[in-house]
Formats: C-alpha cells, structure tokens, sequence
C-alpha cells in the first residue's frame, strides 16, 4: 500500500515538471503542460497566444501555457522577416518562427501561429493543399483561414503525448504557412 502511494506520488511529481517516463502507458495519460516564451514574437504575442488557445481547445493531454516568472520555457516563438519555420529539440520542445514574409503574402497569422505549435506537437507537414489540414502549410490557399487541427491532427497530438513519441529530429521545417 505504502509502494503503490509513494509511486503514484512520484509519478505526479514527475508529470508536473514535465518528465516522461518510460513504460506502460497509464489507462488516462496525465496532462503535460508546456511552456512558451513568446516574448520575442513582438507584434505576433497576441496572435501565438491565440493559437495556443486553439490547441488547448482540441487536446486534453497537453497544455499550451505562457511561461511564468522563474520558469524555463519549453518553446520559444520569435518574429523575423523570413518564412516561419520551427526547430524541435524533442517532443513539446523547440522553437519557432513567426516569419513576416509569409503574412506580407496574404497568409492567415493565426494559421501559421497553430501550424507551427503542430510540428512542436510532433506533427509533420502533409502537404494535402486541403484548407481543412492545418498542417497542409503552404499548399493550402493563400486564403485558406482555418487555424483549427483537424480531427486526424488533433488525435495524433494525443497520441504523441500519450505515448511519449519522440518528435521528428529532421532539419527545421520551412515554408510551413497557409
């Protein structure tokens, strides 16, 4: 009785500060939260804090939460003038950028902000051109608006941090608009 309460004791522990431990899956997967520095996004912050918004309303595993005072930031959101892009260390990890190019061409902002927490998420692109893919990037219609994961996507994401999935190590993602 002791073993099983100091286990689950520990297991919360390590849910709050994020750690993934390897082994069976438990029968409901505990909600990681995330941190991101946005910061840096200048004229963006309000629009990454949409998108945050966004994937917090279509997964229950993991939270998208602005960082805090004292707290290391699991992702951090830049703005620059380039194409947006992101850069994943691992699962929930990683960076992203904002790129101005890509709203100067008529790309929806709020679009890209939840396409790049995606591939932070663990998703790939699909280049489908279909609007209703949010990771479709930049081959759905420049004026494609839906900034929403669509169902596939959003299930994906549950398994990812359900299962602890690594996210892909490939070179940064571009051009990853629409």
């Amino acid at each position: 009785m002791l073993r099983r309460r100091f286990a689950t004791v520990l297991l919360a522990i390590a849910a709050l500060v994020g750690v993934q431990l390897a082994g069976a899956a438990p029968a409901h997967a505990a909600t990681r939260t995330l941190y991101y520095d946005a910061s840096q996004a200048q004229e963006f912050v309000a629009v990454v804090d949409q998108a945050a918004t966004v994937w917090n309303g279509r997964v229950s595993n993991v939270r998208l939460v602005p960082v805090t005072a004292g707290r290391t930031p699991n992702i951090r959101v830049y703005a620059d003038n380039g194409w947006p892009r992101t850069y994943t260390t691992s699962l929930g990890n990683g960076r992203w950028y904002m790129g101005r190019e890509a709203v100067v061409d008529g790309y929806y902002p709020l679009r890209i902000a939840t396409h790049e927490f995606g591939h932070i998420l663990g998703l790939p692109d699909r280049r489908t051109g279909l609007c209703s893919d949010l990771m479709s990037g930049s081959s759905a219609p420049v004026s494609c608006t839906n900034a929403n994961p669509s169902t596939t996507e959003a299930a994906q994401v549950q398994r990812n941090f359900a299962a602890g999935v690594a996210a892909p190590q490939d070179a940064p993602e571009v051009l990853l608009v629409g």
